[in-house]
């Protein structure tokens, strides 16, 4: 069977869809749907099942997925060892992160690991949801959590810290907060409730706050509602030194902590470009969060 013809089987299976797969591929959705018949009529099997909501797999397919991944990773390993310089990282590296992460990390953390490896490009996808890395989203995702399920490598990278902020324009033209129970009198900045897709970042309801008065989906919304003086809410210590003029609040009576994972697919330990860049990027993280924290 022609490596050609799983990259497009495989295209289908993550997109669910022959326009997904016609842009990943960057060809028709038609050619990949007569692509995609051949090769079942071939087999002698139908590898997925047509409905109005996409394309999913069959038990044929299912099957075959498994040898498509792993040919895949065979071929990934091929190019890297033909292809690249030693000592040296070179291609499309794709990292799947909160955007907290995304917003006030990453960005400088893989400058430094480009500026030591001119061949290598970075795509950062910032979601406020979990990256779905067998949907080949990302080569890898940051995490808040370590996933319970699916055969993939997790990696504890590092703690960070959060606290209660807000700016000091807010705090001068408010009521003083000299206790908890003083918030019920300011306007609280947060997650939209129904939208937090990690236990770990529900922290108004940890610290006991029932109302969010201005709330969104994305941390870097939250914080420029901070920076614009807005009202008050929790933040990454590592974020407050970008904003000029966020303090911390009541830090002797709150302080939450968090971790970083990186995860990744099971069978991606046999890549050394990963691994490398994996080994770059968790050292990275470390020495930001500590530099930035050390600011906040």
């Amino acid at each position: 069977m022609q490596w050609d013809n799983l990259r497009i089987f495989l295209a289908v299976a993550r997109s669910e869809s022959l326009s997904g797969a016609g842009k990943v591929l960057r060809v028709d959705p038609a050619t990949v749907g007569r692509r995609i018949a051949r090769l079942e009529e071939r087999l002698g099997a139908a590898l997925f099942g047509k409905s109005p909501q996409g394309y999913a797999m069959t038990d044929a397919g299912q099957r075959l997925l498994i040898h498509a991944e792993r040919a895949e990773q065979a071929m990934t390993a091929a190019l890297e060892e033909l292809q690249g310089q030693p000592g040296t990282l070179s291609g499309q590296i794709r990292i799947g992160a909160p955007d907290g992460c995304a917003n006030y990390l990453l960005p400088q953390v893989c400058t430094q690991i480009m500026d030591a490896n001119p061949e290598l490009e970075v795509q950062i996808v910032a979601l406020p949801r979990v990256v779905n890395l067998s949907r080949r989203e990302a080569d890898m995702a940051i995490g808040v959590s370590p996933p319970a399920t699916g055969r993939l490598l997790v990696q504890k990278i590092t703690d960070y810290r959060l606290h209660l902020a807000a700016s000091r324009a807010y705090l001068k033209n408010h009521p003083p907060i000299q206790r908890l129970e003083d918030l019920q009198r300011h306007r609280v900045i947060g997650y939209i409730p129904d939208m937090i897709f990690d236990k770990e970042l529900d922290y108004l309801t940890e610290i006991g706050v029932q109302r969010v008065a201005m709330a969104s989906n994305s941390v870097s919304v939250q914080f420029n509602w901070l920076r614009k003086a807005g009202g008050i809410g929790v933040v990454h210590d590592f974020a407050i030194p970008s904003g000029h003029g966020i303090q911390k609040v009541l830090p002797q009576l709150i302080s939450l902590t968090r971790s970083f994972y990186l995860i990744r697919h099971a069978d991606d330990r046999r890549l050394d470009r990963l691994n490398r860049f994996a080994a770059a990027l968790c050292d990275g993280l470390r020495a930001e969060v500590a530099r930035l924290e050390a600011q906040s």
